[in-house]
């Protein structure tokens, strides 16, 4: 049974458990749990950081912690007992460690690193505090450095500031705000800005010396020098180096460390240097032999300098290489340093070039036990101390030191009957009284122990040797007295074994008979002249003679006169021994009471360092001469304590205060002094306001707080001894005091005047003094005396009065004394501290001070809430409020609305005043109760008033929410700003609706309260999504959501509103939409609805809601882009709106607006996730086309569409789409005019007009159209601009354009352009943005971008889309799977320009341009059997399944990829697609026939090896395999339909054997002589293949048959047709040419067959296409008639991934061919000829068919049919009407300028062109005949049906045929007409001037605004010399297709009869600019 646990409550799980039994809760390592049930073994309950998952557990598994349990019962919250930084540190640990692997993952090294050590820093620390071993002391330094790590580790990963007290986490709620406020302030300084270290300390390690002439161990000193004064400044450490140069103890650490203590700030300049000198001990001589004496000697070696400015720069691990110099004359040495450092380059040079001392140096700062801890390892390893010579500039009481310096300075000494000078050098010994040796007093510097001598240098051949040693003597201060100094004088002789002989000696005592020590400064001590083997050792002998020659008596001439002199300089640096003898008579009163007086008149002029050293013993003095003569020194005695008093406030002394403390409360014993003291006080206050000097009772009252803790401690003393006696008499004395006191404060004086500067003075010390008070009065006493102290102040002053600061000042000590903690002191002083704080705030004067004084007051009134004295607090509250709430409001708008140009320092300062201001005003609202509110509210006068009130604090509560208010890591403090600001609001609330509603509606107070309401909800710190999972909890635990509880508050009080909503229509619906958009489910369902209400209210009053609406439209757009909403919130936002409007009358446009909203929000999201970072380039491209369409389209939104289309340009500029990028920014240049209407600043665009920014586009536009090689588009754009600046007379500028223009021009002849492939993408699948979501797609691809790279490419941007193997359409499954499908494949452009494209003489470089550019249509062919396959030919059952796809848009356009919006598929039979294959391959051959006769092949192996494919392939049956499948009887019988196909296909093949005729004449020409075997074999299969076909004569054949290339008008080609006429490349003509096949008869057909074919009529369409093909090997043009299509073998799955692959070699296979879409080869479609009945009236001009055999007929004059028709050329909607006359229509020169046309329209198996009659005479350009008397036959008619010219699927794998061009249009077989003709319209009485209206498709989404819709007037350009009629004498071989024709040339001497029957024209696609 399950028993709830009482004490098992909260555990840590100690090993992993699965939960694999039922009701199993899995646990890991290290989690906490709460347990609620226990039961045999088992706990119930739930993982601490996972609430919401309860189950059962084993409880062997669980280590159980003590812990209270709040609100017991089923909400019951745990806290374990443990300490609270321990607690911080697991929970701080636990957040870290999901946010340390993110670092390794985002490849943060660095810091994943230090933050790993640190971790493991904190566990280690953990497990101390946790073990409980720590002594207390420990313990608070392991928390603090624990505290200081998790502050570093959150700072570094940006966590909140975590506010402290005594390292424990403060709960923000048991304390209040202004000191939660001062600790996060405290604490965000401390980590902001680190006090600047006012001590730092020099670390110098010294690694080794480096020279190459060592051999000899060598001391190396180093010490702080000071280069301005030429001192040193600090003693010297000492290293002993080894003859290799590295330290001699390397063991010892403290040996080669050291730290230069105690630097002060001004010790860190440029001319502070180190200085280093280094000495050699070994022989006199450097280079003198070893054998010559044993004796070593101390010589100069060299010296280094480097300034300690250098150190501040350099890193501060840097080791340094100090250069050494050597001094060239030993003389000089002393001063060595000083010459490097004045870079005396003459006296000192290197001694060594590659001489260097290797030394690391390091700058610390901060106090000695700072870096103790934060430098532990180096004090543990062990560094020597190394002191400055004196004092810091901090002395501290406790310090102990005692060392006397000396330095040897120089010495005069005689030859002594040497013939040179002497080599000196001098032993210093120190001894004590009793002339025994100090043992290891004699030190040379730190670093090494002392020793009992010290040896100078010795200077080489010098009787004036100046040394500049310092030694150190440590001498203990009890040996002082009676010790002196010894200084023995040497001769070190090089010769005679080097002895060293003694010569003289010197000595000096160390302190004097009365007790001085030893004076600071230089000495000249006398040299005692001795024998060398006189014995020194009893000093007696010598102590009693004279030691310094300024001490000799005048009549002792023999010492005097000497020459011999030694100088030392002496320096004590003392705390216990004095050199003052005016300080040791002050202490020795007692012996001379005649010299009292005297010494206390020169206390003042004694050091203060002597007075602070004896600081008890002087005081002890000062109350001694008190007690026993009061009268005589009073006065003295008190100025001599206020003296010492104010001389601890110096800086340098005040740690000495302490001292004084203890003094007075341990040591002071003067009980009758506090008369005297209380007297003379009296007496200097009374005289303060006739004095006129006032400075010293300035001093006096400076020092009035201990002369009152000697006042009281005297009077307690008294009180002790007597029993009390004498109370009242001391109560009248302080009585009467502080009446002379308040007295000289009432006066009232100017502010520069002595008095009120002294009245100043006792202010600043006035609250120190109330402590001492209250040790004798009563509080109520104590702040009685303070209230009339500060009451007695003059009420007026002027506001720039210093005193108003110092009162200001007065008061804050006040409000942080002792005094004023006390409740009842408070009730007396809070008063006068509200009337002067009022007074201030209300003239915005000291404004910092305020804060401070509101600060401490509302901190003291949260303590108290806890306590009993809550009517006491309640009234201080009501005091508060009533007095500052108003003024403080005003304040913080005061502050926050001031102008910040103000300096950095005035910003900072008001900066942290706000700061403190706005804690005072959060704290007392806290503390305000529904009592308060109530009084608050009722205390106002007017609305006006209250309404003003509102208002005020609304703002300042906008002003709190601000995000600059708090550091960005402060989120405790705004938690708690947020909770005081929804309470208050919840009181103010209710005002709002009972004064401001109805009648009284007030529209500023209610838009202020929504204003609020709405930011509080979207501050950041309230967005508990954006938080780890614990600080969510935690935040909800303690607060709730508080964005929850304002959402409920708003839809309240917007249901209050009525019919006043109307005024926040459309204002609110912007700030209410951002708060719906607030992640928060809750928030959501409480906020929507109100949009329901406003569409209300909207309806109501205007009938409609557009401004709902478009206010809707235009937040939604910038809100989601800020990253706002989420797909969670368009299905909310459409079902809560739409269940809203179920019953409403308005309720259809409700839904309309509902779905554009949600449609929007589908886009919006869709761009907002493609323009994440890392998102590729082409996503975000589709989705901006996406949005920018639907904000033209749907919207309507002029300025969004503007926006996204800039946006849009940006992203093809960074993909370096610059077509596409042209093509979008003239969708904006659409848009403007060329008018000087002004235009504003928009986007980057400056203000100026609309013709300058249309220009300035114009250009941009033109520029990157040339980058992207679009020279022909940027063309037209000159065009234009030219325009503009001709008709402005701008011809300058129009040179310019010109010159563009013409360059591009050139760039069109003279640069490569690459062809791009276009690819089919389908995306099917619901995880697909919604843009793309089962949608199908045409790109075009990157240059050089193959199949298998662009598929790559694809999955690459959907790394989770699955590559479809197959290309049939999927079906719906595949649409609504929660995954990606990608369908891919290539497919072929078909082209809209046929006129350039088929026009002779046109060069590539121009074509290529029209093949690929203004692309609606592609195709996509896949083969496929139909029937039985016949496996002996394949070709009778191989059909082709050709699928159209027309876009929404042309390509290339404003995106590299554009919709299909139209697909159609249509089969071509084996017949048209033979017709096709033959087509295909006599078209290539003509093109490489044209090539090598012009001269542009490099070699001719293309044509040999096309030639041979075709022959060879002939010769083995190729074309037969054809003349097999369809000239047979069965097939004619069966098919009577396809007469005229197979007299087309037995033309073609006449056709290629007379084209191969003609190669093999013109190959013969250039085919170099190795290969002329091959060429004879080919003429050879040549014969062999006519005989097969049954060709034996051509020019009979010809006669027979005049030839009529493909479709009745003549084929143009690349070249000028006459070029390639013989093989000569002449112009002239050649009868025996192409054989010439009648397309009107077909002889050699059966009979029945040759009936069928004479009755067919009509023209192939094919013609309206030319296709580029480049040859390859291959072997017949039939080969592959039995192979697939490429496009299916191309999308066979080609890797794991299946995607599908082109082959991007040519394989040549019967079975098999896989060619890319340039390489596939055309094909044809046949339709069945109508019936007779059937063909048009001549007045139907307007149906469905073009006029087949009329090639007079221009583009502009087939007319469009009517949407309804099969015609695929239907035109785009709303495209501009053709002109009335052709005349008009310009025939385009390169690149012409076509009318716009839309996309053509599919094909559709309904209707079949109609048959009709024409005489061939009629035509413009004849049919070619063989010869110029030859001509048509008039009775013949052209019944071919319609050829097909669109792309074929490649069928053939004789060649890899690039094809580029296509037709316009596509027909299909089909027999009747699904529909009627549409209405006839009225003919035109000339066909040239056709004005039927284009009739433009629907449109998904419209066409984009481009170069292509521009409907300029056209300039008539003279007619091409290939367009203009021949002479029927000499007409070419192979005439050019007629273009189209000026109106002049339609009519033929005026035959044209307009009521003949004219046939149904053929719909064409015109393009229009």
């Amino acid at each position: 049974m399950w028993i709830p646990t009482e004490h098992e409550k909260y555990g840590v799980v100690l090993a992993s458990f699965r939960g694999t039994v039922q009701h199993g809760l899995p646990l890991e390592i290290g989690d906490t749990v709460q347990i609620l049930e226990k039961c045999e073994g088992w706990y119930r309950g739930f993982i601490l950081k996972n609430p919401n998952v309860k189950g059962i557990f084993p409880s062997s598994y669980i280590h159980l912690k003590n812990a209270h349990v709040k609100n017991k019962g089923q909400f019951e919250t745990v806290i374990p007992v443990e300490d609270s930084v321990i607690t911080e540190m697991t929970s701080t640990l636990r957040d870290w460690g999901a946010m340390w692997k993110q670092l390794y993952v985002k490849n943060e090294g660095d810091l994943f690193h230090r933050l790993w050590h640190v971790m493991n820093e904190i566990l280690d620390l953990r497990r101390q505090v946790l073990v409980g071993h720590l002594t207390h002391d420990r313990m608070r330094d392991v928390k603090q450095h624990i505290t200081a790590r998790l502050d570093w580790g959150n700072e570094q990963l940006g966590l909140d500031l975590v506010p402290r007290r005594e390292f424990s986490m403060v709960d923000p709620d048991e304390i209040s705000v202004t000191e939660l406020y001062r600790l996060m302030e405290h604490r965000h300084r401390k980590k902001e800005t680190p006090a600047a270290a006012s001590t730092h300390h020099l670390f110098v390690h010294v690694k080794s010396l480096m020279s190459a002439n060592l051999g000899e161990e060598l001391e190396v000193f180093f010490h702080i020098y000071d280069g301005r004064e030429n001192r040193p400044l600090s003693e010297r450490f000492f290293v002993r180096l080894n003859k290799s140069g590295l330290p001699k103890s390397p063991e010892k650490t403290e040996r080669q460390c050291t730290l230069f203590v105690d630097l002060g700030s001004s010790d860190l300049r440029k001319d502070v240097y180190i200085v280093v000198h280094i000495i050699r001990i070994g022989r006199m001589g450097a280079g003198e032999k070893k054998n010559l004496c044993s004796v070593q000697y101390r010589r100069p070696f060299g010296c280094a300098v480097v300034s300690i400015a250098d150190l501040l720069t350099a890193d501060s691990k840097d080791d340094h290489l100090l250069k050494v110099y050597a001094c060239n004359t030993e003389s000089e040495w002393y001063q060595i340093h000083e010459n490097i450092i004045k870079k005396a380059n003459s006296r000192y040079n290197l001694s060594g070039s590659n001489t260097g001392l290797a030394v690391a140096l390091q700058l610390l700062h901060g106090d000695i036990e700072q870096l103790r801890r934060e430098y532990m390892v180096l004090f543990t390893r062990g560094v020597s101390i190394t002191r400055k010579l004196g004092f810091s500039d901090v002395i501290m009481p406790g310090e102990m030191r005692n060392d006397l310096y000396i330095t040897l300075e120089k010495g005069e000494f005689e030859k002594g009957g040497k013939s040179v000078a002497r080599n000196v050098e001098i032993t210093i010994y120190v001894l004590d009284i009793d002339g025994q040796i100090l043992k290891s007093h004699v030190a040379a510097g730190s670093g090494e122990p002392g020793g009992d001598e010290y040896h100078s240098l010795v200077l080489y051949h010098n009787n004036s040797p100046r040394w500049g040693e310092q030694i150190k003597l440590p001498i203990p201060v009890d040996m002082f007295r009676g010790s002196h100094v010894r200084f023995e004088f040497r001769h070190c002789s090089t010769k005679d074994k080097g002895e060293k002989k003694l010569f003289g000696y010197s000595f000096v005592p160390l302190m004097q008979e009365d007790g001085r020590t030893l004076p600071d400064g230089t000495h000249e001590l006398i040299i005692h002249k001795c024998e060398e083997n006189t014995s020194l050792a009893d000093c007696s002998r010598y102590l009693k003679l004279p030691f310094s020659k300024p001490s000799l008596p005048s009549n002792n001439q023999t010492l005097k006169g000497t020459k011999e002199s030694f100088w030392i300089t002496s320096f004590l640096c003392s705390t216990k021994l004095t050199q003052n003898g005016d300080m040791l008579d002050l202490l020795k009163w007692r012996a001379h009471p005649e010299r009292i007086n005297d010494s206390l008149s020169k206390l003042k002029e004694i050091d203060g360092l002597e007075i602070v050293k004896f600081l008890q013993d002087t005081l002890d003095t000062l109350f001694g001469i008190l007690d026993e003569s009061s009268q005589r020194y009073g006065l003295k005695v008190f100025d001599s304590l206020v003296h010492i008093i104010n001389l601890l406030q110096d800086s340098k002394f005040q740690h000495f205060k302490p001292v004084m403390d203890t003094y007075i409360e341990s040591h002071f014993a003067g009980a009758l002094s506090y008369r005297d003291l209380i007297k003379v006080l009296k007496w200097y206050v009374d005289r303060i306001v006739d004095a006129e000097h006032q400075d010293h009772i300035q001093q006096v009252l400076k020092a009035s707080e201990y002369i009152f803790k000697y006042i009281i401690q005297s009077r307690r003393l008294f009180s002790l001894a007597t029993g009390g006696q004498n109370e009242e008499e001391f109560r009248v004395c302080i009585h009467e005091l502080f009446m002379s006191i308040r007295f000289f404060l009432s006066q009232e004086n100017k502010s520069t005047s002595p008095v009120a500067q002294t009245q100043a003075m006792f202010l600043r010390t006035f609250p120190a003094v109330y402590g001492e008070l209250l040790k004798i009065f009563t509080v109520r006493e104590v702040a009685g005396f303070v209230r009339e102290t500060l009451g007695s102040l003059p009420t007026f002053v002027h506001a720039d009065c210093p005193l108003e600061a110092v009162k200001l000042q007065c008061i804050a000590k006040t409000v942080e004394s002792q005094l004023y903690i006390n409740p009842e002191s408070r009730c007396i002083l809070l008063p006068v501290v509200l009337r002067v704080l009022q007074a201030h705030m209300q003239e915005q004067r000291d404004l910092v001070m305020c804060a401070r004084i509101l600060t401490s007051m509302l901190s003291l009134i949260k303590k108290e809430e806890t306590g009993t004295a809550e009517p006491i607090v309640s009234e201080e509250v009501e005091l508060i409020v009533e007095s500052l709430l108003g003024v403080l409001l005003r304040t913080i708008l005061e502050i926050s609305n001031r102008p910040q140009s103000a300096g950095t320092a005035m910003r900072l300062q008001f900066q942290d005043v706000t700061g403190e201001f706005v804690a005072c005003l959060l704290a007392l609202l806290r503390q305000m109760g529904d009592r308060h509110y109530q009084q608050l509210l009722q205390a106002f006068n007017s609305k006006d008033d209250l309404r003003d009130f509102l208002l005020q604090i609304f703002t300042v509560f906008r002003i709190l929410i601000r995000p600059e208010m708090f550091p960005k890591d402060w989120t405790v403090m705004r938690l708690v700003t947020n909770n005081v600001i929804i309470t208050t609001v919840l009181y103010l609330s209710d005002a709002l609706r009972k004064n401001f509603l109805n009648e009284k509606f007030d529209y500023k107070v209610w838009d202020s309260y929504f204003y609020l309401s709405v930011i509080f909800i979207n501050q950041p710190c309230l967005q508990l999504e954006s938080f780890s999972p614990s600080k969510r909890k935690k935040i909800l635990e303690k607060y709730g959501d508080m964005r929850v509880m304002m959402g409920c508050e708003i839809f309240s009080m917007w249901q209050n509103l009525g019919e006043h909503k109307l005024n926040f229509i459309p204002a609110m619906i912007g700030p209410f939409l951002e708060v719906t958009l607030v992640p928060q489910p809750d928030l959501r369902n409480v906020m929507i609805p109100i949009f329901h209400d406003m569409m209300d209210w909207e309806q109501r009053r205007s009938g409609n809601f557009k401004q709902v609406e478009a206010k809707l439209i235009d937040k939604l757009d910038s809100l989601m882009s800020e990253g706002k909403g989420d797909e969670t919130y368009r299905e909310l936002f459409n079902s809560i709106l739409l269940k809203k409007i179920e019953r409403e009358t308005w309720r259809e446009s409700g839904i309309s607006l509902i779905a554009t909203v949600t449609r929007l929000m589908e886009r919006l999201l869709d761009y907002r996730d493609c323009m994440k970072l890392g998102e590729v380039d082409g996503k975000k491209i589709g989705c901006t086309v996406s949005l920018l369409n639907f904000y033209k389209t749907e919207l309507n939104k002029e300025e969004m569409y503007i926006r996204y289309i800039h946006k849009l340009y940006d992203l093809h500029l960074k993909a370096q789409n610059y077509t596409e990028a042209s093509h979008t920014l003239l969708l904006y240049d659409e848009l403007l005019e060329w008018s000087d209407r002004p235009l504003r600043e928009f986007l980057n665009y400056p203000m100026q007009s609309e013709w300058q920014r249309k220009e300035y586009l114009h250009l941009t536009i033109v520029q990157n159209f040339d980058r992207g090689k679009c020279w022909e588009n940027g063309i037209i754009l000159c065009r234009e601009l030219a325009d503009q600046y001709e008709s402005y007379y701008d011809y300058r500028n129009l040179s310019k354009m010109r010159m563009m223009e013409a360059s591009l021009y050139d760039k069109i002849m003279d640069q490569q352009r690459l062809e791009p492939e276009f690819f089919r993408v389908g995306f099917y699948g619901k995880k697909f943005p919604f843009f793309l979501r089962n949608k199908e797609f045409v790109c075009r691809g990157h240059d050089y971008e193959r199949l298998e790279a662009f598929q790559q490419r694809m999955l690459n941007e959907f790394p989770h889309a699955i590559a479809m193997q197959h290309v049939n359409q999927p079906d719906q499954t595949i649409y609504q799977a929660d995954a990606q499908y990608l369908q891919i494949y290539a497919v072929t452009p078909i082209p809209e320009s046929q006129d350039v494209l088929q026009r002779d003489g046109v060069p590539d470089n121009i074509k290529s341009f029209y093949k690929f550019n203004h692309i609606w249509r592609f195709r996509y062919d896949r083969p496929f059997h139909k029937g039985t396959k016949d496996k002996e030919n394949e070709f009778k059952s191989l059909w082709v399944e050709r699928t159209t796809l027309t876009l929404v848009q042309r390509l290339p356009g404003i995106s590299r990829w554009f919709e299909v919006e139209k697909r159609e598929l249509v089969e071509v039979s084996p017949l048209e697609n033979a017709i096709e294959v033959i087509e295909n391959k006599n078209l290539q051959l003509r093109t490489l026939i044209t090539q090598c006769q012009s001269r542009q092949m490099q070699n001719i192996n293309p044509l040999t090896m096309c030639l041979n494919g075709v022959i060879d392939a002939a010769v083995n049956g190729g074309l037969a395999r054809y003349q097999e499948a369809f000239f047979v009887k069965d097939y004619i019988m069966n098919h009577p339909e396809d007469g005229e196909k197979i007299g087309r296909l037995r033309e073609l093949m006449f056709e290629q054997a007379h084209i191969l005729e003609y190669g093999l004449a013109v190959h013969e020409k250039f085919v170099p002589q190795d290969m002329r075997p091959l060429h004879k074999k080919l003429v050879d299969q040549f014969h062999l293949m006519k005989s097969s076909l049954g060709i034996q004569e051509f020019s009979a054949y010809v006669r027979a048959s005049p030839v009529h290339f493909t479709n009745g008008s003549p084929r143009p080609y690349r070249n000028s047709v006459p070029n390639i006429i013989s093989p000569d490349g002449g112009r002239g003509i050649v009868r025996r040419s192409y054989p010439a096949v009648n397309r009107y008869s077909s002889s050699s057909l059966s009979s029945q067959a040759s009936n069928e074919v004479s009755n067919i009529t009509g023209q192939s369409e094919s013609s309206d296409e030319v296709f580029n093909m480049q040859p390859s090997p291959s072997t017949s043009s039939l080969s592959s008639n039995h192979s697939a299509s490429p496009n299916v073998t191309s999308s066979a799955p080609s890797s794991a991934r299946g995607s599908p692959q082109m082959a991007e070699k040519h394989k040549h296979s019967r079975e098999n061919a896989c060619l890319s879409p340039r390489e596939r080869p055309v094909s044809a479609i046949f339709p069945n000829p109508l019936d007779p009945a059937q063909r048009a009236p001549p007045h139907q001009i307007g149906d469905t068919t073009l006029p087949r055999s009329d090639p007079n007929l221009s583009a502009p004059d087939k007319v469009r049919p009517t949407p309804s028709s099969w015609s695929l050329d239907s035109v785009k909607e709303g495209g501009p009407s053709f002109s009335d006359s052709v005349g008009k229509m310009l025939c385009p020169p390169v690149p012409p300028r076509p009318p716009y046309s839309g996309s053509s329209a599919k094909n559709m198996r309904s209707q079949s062109p109609v048959p009709t009659s024409r005489s061939p005479q009629k035509t413009t350009v004849p049919p070619f005949t063989p010869s110029p008397t030859e001509c048509q036959s008039a009775s013949l008619v052209s019944s071919s049906p319609v050829l097909s010219g669109s792309y074929s699927s490649g069928i053939s794998s004789l060649s890899r045929c690039s094809v580029s061009e296509a037709s316009g249009t596509e027909l299909p077989t089909g027999d009747h007409p699904p529909h009627p003709l549409p209405p006839p319209t009225t003919l035109p009485n000339s066909i040239s001037s056709s004005s039927d209206e284009p009739i433009r498709r629907e449109n998904k989404t419209p066409p984009p605004y481009s170069v292509y819709e521009r409907n300029n007037p056209r300039r008539p350009v003279p007619l091409p010399h290939s367009l203009s009629i021949p002479p029927q004498t000499d007409p070419p071989a192979l005439p050019p297709k007629p273009h189209q024709l000026r109106t002049g040339s339609m009519k033929l001497d005026g035959t044209s009869d307009p009521r003949v029957p004219r046939p149904r024209p053929l719909p064409r696609k015109v393009s229009q600019l």
